[in-house]
């Protein structure tokens, strides 16, 4: 006899949670987290730098995040590939580098309205509905991933590779279907109607498991992360830490701020939990000038790289 879950209190009880109304206040308690940090360690802070010194880190730096950039848009199109589409140009790539740009306007969805009307010009509202909905998806199971190597110092964060399990053709249209009910606001402003039957009438999914695109995915949160780890090591000469252990931290942080979409491309919830996942093992001052000077470089590339798709913006008003 099939269980019906609606059914249960708790589970009625769990639908009436008010999980946007918790995202914000997460947020704005990661930001005040920070900020109370940042005041209490100031005096020990110091942003004079030698350009002549730490000129070249800080370039290969912003390179590696370039770099990062270019492999998530890659890996979107081939999960737009993998969804049923083929699509040979590389405008799939530019687009969604030039887009990068919407992640910080307020609202948090502008980014996925423009690639969903990108997409469905050249296939079906479907393929650029679910294609921009999963990619997300794909990154957090690609940082949960790279996180699991904690499995080395407790054995609970085996359980981090547990995402990865729906990301096959059997299993990729319950995802689809969860991420549908989470999503509302998307489909208010795409206007795209919700049916099940949609999903898999006009989505031929081609391969069991879509390996470029999570492997992608994977490198482009090493990419991010070799970014940091080189910022890092501008400050921090002696550093003796575990680069296991900084990469699950990162890839920890970076995946909280990921599921937060209140914070404008992470920003304010990665810091914050980086400094609380990473408590006495580098010094604050360290922590905090690092946070902020890759905060700032991870932006320059993203702001940088999308700037012709704001200046035709511009234009247009004009």
């Amino acid at each position: 006899m099939k269980l019906n879950i609606s059914d249960k209190s708790y589970w009625k009880f769990f639908k009436k949670i008010n999980f946007t109304g918790l995202k914000n206040i997460f947020f704005l308690s990661s930001l005040l987290y920070f900020c109370i940090y940042f005041i209490n360690n100031i005096d020990q802070i110091s942003f004079d730098i030698n350009l002549k010194k730490t000129g070249s880190n800080f370039s290969l730096s912003f390179l590696f995040c370039v770099l990062g950039i270019f492999l998530n848009a890659y890996s979107w199109k081939y999960i737009v590939k993998w969804f049923g589409k083929e699509y040979k140009k590389k405008n799939i790539v530019s687009f969604y580098i030039l887009t990068n740009i919407l992640k910080y306007v307020p609202g948090g969805i502008w980014h996925f309205v423009e690639r969903f009307n990108f997409i469905q010009k050249i296939s079906n509202p479907q393929i650029a509905f679910y294609s921009t909905l999963i990619e997300p998806y794909f990154m957090l199971s690609g940082s949960f991933l790279l996180a699991s190597l904690g499995v080395f110092f407790s054995p609970w964060y085996f359980f981090l590779i547990f995402p990865i399990v729906f990301l096959n053709k059997k299993l990729i249209y319950l995802v689809l279907e969860r991420l549908e009910t989470i999503k509302g606001k998307a489909f208010e402003v795409l206007k795209l109607a919700k049916s099940k039957d949609q999903i898999a009438e006009r989505i031929h999914i081609k391969s069991f498991f879509p390996f470029r695109a999570f492997l992608l995915e994977i490198c482009f949160v090493l990419s991010k992360f070799i970014g940091f780890y080189i910022c890092l090591n501008t400050f921090y000469t002696n550093n003796n830490i575990n680069i296991i252990f900084l990469l699950v931290i990162f890839s920890l942080s970076w995946s909280i701020g990921l599921i937060v979409p209140a914070a404008p491309s992470g920003v304010g919830v990665f810091e914050a939990c980086f400094l609380f996942l990473v408590s006495k093992n580098i010094p604050l001052n360290i922590t905090l000038v690092t946070l902020i000077y890759f905060r700032v470089i991870s932006t320059l590339a993203d702001l940088l790289l999308s700037l012709p798709f704001l200046i035709r913006i511009l234009v247009k008003r004009i």
